[in-house]
């Protein structure tokens, strides 16, 4: 307060570190409003004490998401109007910023999870909603303020609850909420028949710095935060600067050629020979290999189309030229490779296995430095395609990605790709869902989120769930 009234209000106790609490100082604002957990006002003689027939005091309650009592905010006056309505302001500054702090709270714990900001007014929506809710990927609440009781009526535990029990819709339908879409269209109908505006935000990705101790270069740019490339990656960086043979497995996309250039950069080899296996004959490869000189990175694509005499030239050309150093790709698993066993082993003195887009958690990261270099500097998704996109199953990967991406960027009229600017994802027939370790991959790529692990698949949410209880899988703890 001002300095002029400091005396003043030291004698109506209003200094730090005075104690409101009801048993001590009987009937107060703050003290009623922990009791109460409403908001109250005490005005003058509602006061206990005689030294305090003075003061209004206009209190409100911040729970905090799990709906436990946070703080009380307090607005203390030394003199006011006799009318208690005088107060009436008071109360509506009160209440109305203990829900925003409450919406903050929420909002800040909620980067990883979707949130629900609900309205009963399309103009407050996207500024200032009533209630919001925080969910995880099977649409069960995490988190509320207080304006989302209202939603659960029967005056139960509101955690854990799933939102279609009173709200009609799913977390499916979450990104048709998104602030993308006009907010008179973001109507939720309630269960009791009543209807609420709603605005959605989906996950964002977690902003972590690499877990490797991988320092930049060429390998640096081939992933973001994503264990199995953290992992394949630092594996890369170790063997590039050895001689030992290495071979590239991954489906078709994935990055195997870049992969191999990378590990070339990093390497100690100064030559560098690329061939493609497919139609390669023997004539071609010894003419190609004739005038290597020097320690050499011979990349041979696509290994598993290597004819059979060509094999056996370059088993002959391995053998004789030591300073060649293969580094073999293959959309083919390494035990199902039909070459020589000798020469799969002159290729294969270890193994790096590229995770398809469809099991990576970082494709978040990857979509938007795709987008980075291949659109203009204030070219952005919108929140609903940014979505789509992360819940595609990708079968062509990095190649289809890219894509779509310069298809939707020429689509695009402004600044913003939306869901209209994105061609149709490709109808391929998605396989059965038969072994348990490909699955929990995905659900782990997708955060366990079913509704995200559905969509990649092209499967119903219902398909995810029971192969799931069928396989014993659960979200870590």
């Amino acid at each position: 307060g001002d300095d002029l009234f400091v005396n003043d209000l030291r004698g109506a106790g209003l200094y730090l570190g005075s104690n409101w609490s009801e048993d001590l100082a009987g009937t107060c604002g703050v003290g009623a409003c922990i009791v109460m957990q409403e908001p109250v006002t005490v005005h003058q003689d509602d006061h206990f004490g005689n030294a305090h027939v003075s003061l209004s005091c206009t209190a409100a309650p911040i729970f905090d998401s799990l709906g436990g009592l946070a703080a009380v905010l307090d607005i203390s006056l030394l003199r006011s109007p006799s009318p208690k309505r005088s107060q009436n302001l008071a109360m509506s500054l009160v209440t109305n910023a203990a829900r925003r702090v409450e919406m903050a709270n929420l909002m800040a714990e909620g980067r990883r999870d979707w949130v629900l900001r609900l309205s009963d007014s399309p103009e407050f929506l996207d500024v200032d909603p009533e209630a919001a809710v925080r969910l995880d990927g099977s649409g069960r609440v995490l988190g509320y303020t207080r304006g989302a009781r209202r939603l659960f009526p029967d005056g139960g535990a509101i955690l854990g609850r799933r939102i279609d029990e009173v709200l009609g819709l799913t977390i499916d339908d979450l990104p048709d909420l998104m602030r993308d879409r006009p907010t008179e269209d973001r109507i939720i109908e309630l269960r009791d028949g009543g209807a609420l505006f709603g605005h959605a935000i989906a996950p964002q990705a977690p902003r972590t710095a690499p877990r490797s101790s991988r320092q930049g270069g060429p390998l640096a740019g081939l992933a973001g935060d994503d264990p199995t490339m953290e992992q394949v990656l630092g594996r890369a960086s170790k063997l590039a600067r050895t001689n030992v043979p290495l071979l590239v497995t991954g489906e078709t996309g994935t990055g195997k050629a870049k992969l191999a250039r990378a590990i070339h950069m990093v390497g100690t080899a100064s030559g560098f020979l690329s061939l493609d296996c497919a139609g390669l004959s023997a004539e071609t490869l010894q003419k190609s290999c004739a005038d290597v000189s020097g320690p050499t990175t011979l990349v041979l694509r696509r290994i598993e189309d290597l004819a059979e005499d060509t094999a056996a030239a370059l088993a002959a050309i391995l053998d004789g030229r030591a300073c060649l150093r293969p580094l073999s790709t293959s959309c083919v698993a390494p035990g199902a490779l039909d070459l020589p066993r000798p020469l799969f082993h002159r290729l294969a003195g270890a193994t790096l296995s590229l995770p398809p887009l469809r099991h990576r958690r970082d494709l978040g990261v990857l979509l938007d430095r795709l987008l980075r270099r291949r659109a203009p500097d204030d070219m952005r998704l919108s929140p609903s395609a940014r979505v789509a996109l992360l819940g595609r199953s990708w079968p062509g990967n990095f190649r289809e990605l890219e894509q779509v991406l310069d298809v939707a960027i020429a689509l695009c009229e402004g600044r913003v790709i939306d869901l209209p600017d994105l061609p149709a994802p490709i109808n391929a027939q998605t396989p059965e869902i038969e072994v348990v370790e490909p699955l929990e991959q995905i659900m782990e790529a997708c955060g366990w989120n079913m509704s995200c692990a559905a969509r990649r698949l092209d499967v119903n949410r219902s398909t995810i769930l029971r192969r799931l209880r069928r396989a014993g899988l659960q979200p870590p703890a």
